[in-house]
């Protein structure tokens, strides 16, 4: 088959790590894409991303400023890595002019941005791929299968905790700004998509909702190792970033979440927290329970059932049926695993490669996306659910935020965006 002409829009931190995943699909041999133009208004991060693909990838691509100029290169997909504020107008401009899309998380930088995204997406029939990583990660696939097999019977509690952070920049300044994607809407669409991915639609949630840090530190601006620099990609940027700067978004939030299937979870995401870090992320159900890990470790799931408790091989017997797709199974090295053993860098590059694996099979009609506009923008509904209800105090339905019922939170920053 042809490829598929793929532009990279966005070519900073997060374009640079999509195109090692592109590379990391290409070097297994199931790239559905060539890499024909590297679009960004700042030339020097376009080139960058260029140089680099021409090693990786064997081909330059054409270093463009705007869709203007990458009309004429016969594009038919484009991968949107840019900061969250641009993803709607993005988006909707690739599909207007036919372009399929892959976008990164959060779809969109309010639900109404969203929403937009969502009837052009609907009117065009295009595909609109929200790129999620960490329910594709084995082990996910995994704990998925076995809750579906109902290894602990019927789920009906759920603890998701994560915290750390302290006062130190995570990695850039626009995470800590709330008209430019604050830090609960940055990590918590991922989570929320965890949440539903496993328990299916979350309904109503009641928050509490903090900044704790108003002030925030960039180690790197001051000549020192950045402490927040997944994949190690965002160094050269985080060294031209302030050393000290004011946050505008909140940094934590604790709260209770129902789910339509009658389970509830008890949720904390806390990116101010000092001292020792938390993670936690527990299933509980009618016949055992789940522990399981960190997103991209690797490490096993920990399952109690029946009195005994299983963290090895002994799961998959459980699930005999459960096979990996074909790109994590080459990726990983194996269609049936339960743990894994890659350094950070590397796991991030398959995961990624894995979405662009699935972005080019919806392409060609083999099945739909599977984190789509529509569940994208529900993880974005879920994520400002929590801070409209730690805002007014009151509890909140995310269909009432995904229907712009609700939104008070969001007021500004859609002013700020001109929608």
């Amino acid at each position: 088959m042809p490829q598929i002409p793929l532009a990279i829009v966005g070519c900073g931190g997060m374009g640079h790590r999509h195109l090692f995943g592109l590379a990391e699909l290409q070097r297994a041999g199931l790239s559905p894409f060539e890499l024909v133009a590297a679009c960004d208004p700042v030339t020097d991060n376009a080139n960058s991303l260029a140089d680099e693909a021409a090693t990786l990838l064997g081909k330059r691509p054409t270093v463009v400023a705007n869709y203007d100029e990458m009309a004429a290169l016969g594009i038919a997909a484009v991968d949107i890595t840019t900061t969250p504020r641009f993803h709607h107008t993005l988006t909707v401009d690739a599909l207007q002019r036919g372009w399929h899309v892959m976008v990164e998380k959060p779809a969109g930088l309010t639900v109404r941005a969203c929403n937009q995204m969502r009837t052009v997406a609907r009117d065009t029939g295009l595909v609109v791929s929200v790129a999620e990583n960490y329910r594709r990660d084995p082990v996910n696939r995994l704990a998925k299968a076995l809750l579906d097999a109902g290894a602990i019977g019927t789920p009906r509690f759920m603890i998701h905790h994560s915290g750390g952070g302290s006062d130190r920049m995570t990695i850039s300044v626009w995470r800590h700004q709330k008209d430019q994607s604050g830090v609960l809407l940055d990590v918590g669409v991922h989570y929320a998509d965890m949440m539903e991915y496993f328990l299916g639609e979350i309904t109503s949630v009641y928050a509490q909702m903090r900044l704790h840090e108003p002030i925030r530190y960039n180690p790197a601006g001051e000549g020192k190792e950045p402490t927040s620099n997944p994949a190690g990609v965002y160094g050269k940027w985080q060294r031209q970033m302030p050393a000290r700067f004011e946050a505008t978004a909140d940094d934590a939030v604790y709260a209770t979440l129902n789910f339509a299937s009658g389970a509830v979870a008890q949720y904390i995401e806390d990116h101010a927290m000092h001292g020792q870090g938390l993670w936690s992320r527990q299933i509980h159900g009618s016949k055992g329970s789940f522990d399981l890990p960190n997103d991209r470790s690797g490490r096993p799931i920990r399952m109690t059932a029946n009195g005994e408790t299983v963290d090895d091989g002994r799961l998959l017997d459980l699930v005999p049926d459960f096979r990996l797709d074909e790109a994590t199974s080459a990726l990983f090295g194996g269609d049936r695993l339960w743990r894994y053993d890659f350094p950070f860098e590397q796991t991030d590059r398959k995961l990624l490669a894995v979405e662009y694996a699935e972005f080019g099979e919806a392409i060609a009609g083999q099945h739909p996306a599977e984190v789509d506009i529509e569940q994208g923008s529900r993880s974005v509904a879920v994520s400002y659910a929590l801070m409209e209800s730690g805002q007014s105090g009151q509890i909140v339905n995310v269909a009432d935020v995904l229907a712009e019922q609700i939104g008070d939170y969001q007021a500004s920053i859609n002013v700020s965006l001109g929608i």
